[in-house]
């Protein structure tokens, strides 16, 4: 049985130990420092004029844009021209086989000169007739039958000269022209290839007077008019040309269920050809809205966020945010959720945050 001295000594020992333990997880929590705050540079969340727009497939074309399709029928002796050429009004691109036509416009050209001889004939005897019937020497029936000779002989030359400017101009077709001035297109024909009206032979485009030809969905057709800011972009996304739409057609295309909208291309514009797709952006509306920089942006899984200087006690912890945002304009998107105005978001030292640490804004 342990003595009251005993239990007291015990009781001494346990307090010092407990003192010295105290004392050492004071020192070592002193010895701890807290996190140093980063210095990160944020941006204030601020309202921009944001637009409203949607961006489509669009195609380029021209408003001088010939199909060449041959007026005749025969066989291609001569080709011209090759795919890419620039070529004249009047140019002569291909050749159909005229023999034929040209034997037919021989013949037609011998017999108008027959009966042009027969109608020079029939005037002269029309003219001695009318003297000798005058002079008392011939009769009336005479004279009328010399008038009818030469009215029947003039009829059927006059008729004959149409026919033979008919034929001539047949003989034309057989010779394919270019329209106006342009670029030769695509040559699917070949030499020795029998071609009827309903052959194309090539197409010839005047990069000029170019239009773009954008079929916006019928449910827009509240929303769209003429005047709507059109952006051209290319491929990658560049902008090309900035323009109107000018043109609406009044009746949906019921195979694409949109609207026909034209956009005038100005002249002088470079990169662009007949039958280029490219996309076109209609501008809806434009309206004040919550911007940020797209360096601020970060994405995990597909989900964008942005990390806010979150204030707490005087002091700043970083906090990531899940937004929503808009396409982007320049160098900023448009948030439609997620932020409200004077919020500060970090746009720098992104690859070292984490939710919750300690930073330190700069303007």
């Amino acid at each position: 049985m342990m003595s009251s001295r005993s239990k007291f000594v015990l009781s001494l020992a346990f307090s010092g130990a407990f003192t010295i333990l105290l004392v050492g997880c004071r020192h070592h929590a002193a010895a701890t420092p807290a996190p140093q705050a980063m210095p990160v540079k944020v941006e204030s969340v601020s309202n921009s004029p944001v637009s409203s727009s949607d961006t489509y497939v669009s195609t380029i074309k021209g408003r001088r844009s010939a199909t060449l399709q041959p007026q005749v029928e025969g066989n291609l002796t001569r080709i011209l021209v090759k795919s890419g050429d620039i070529v004249r009004a009047g140019q002569v691109l291909m050749q159909i086989d005229p023999l034929k036509q040209a034997a037919a416009v021989q013949s037609q050209q011998g017999t108008q000169a027959q009966k042009k001889a027969l109608y020079d004939y029939n005037r002269i005897e029309l003219d001695r007739q009318k003297k000798l019937y005058e002079a008392g020497v011939v009769s009336r029936d005479a004279f009328d039958q010399a008038t009818q000779a030469y009215e029947n002989s003039k009829a059927d030359y006059e008729a004959n000269s149409a026919l033979t400017e008919t034929q001539k101009q047949q003989l034309g077709y057989f010779q394919i022209r270019a329209p106006f001035s342009g670029v030769v297109g695509d040559v699917p024909v070949h030499i020795g290839d029998y071609v009827s009206s309903s052959t194309v032979l090539t197409t010839v485009d005047e990069n000029v007077d170019l239009e773009a030809y954008i079929y916006v969905p019928t449910e827009r057709a509240a929303q769209v008019r003429t005047g709507l800011p059109v952006e051209i972009l290319d491929s990658d996304g560049n902008s090309l040309i900035k323009t109107k739409i000018n043109f609406l057609s009044p009746q949906v295309y019921n195979g694409l269920q949109s609207i026909l909208a034209k956009a005038p291309i100005p002249a002088g514009t470079k990169g662009l050809r007949t039958e280029q797709l490219v996309k076109a952006r209609v501008t809806w509306n434009t309206n004040p809205a919550p911007v940020v920089p797209v360096l601020a942006v970060t994405r995990i899984g597909g989900q964008p966020f942005v990390f806010v200087a979150a204030p707490k006690d005087g002091k700043y912890t970083a906090h990531q945010v899940p937004v929503k945002l808009g396409e982007p304009v320049g160098n900023t998107y448009p948030v439609i959720e997620g932020l409200k105005p004077n919020d500060k978001v970090i746009v720098s030292g992104l690859q070292f945050l984490q939710d919750g640490v300690p930073v330190q804004p700069m303007g």
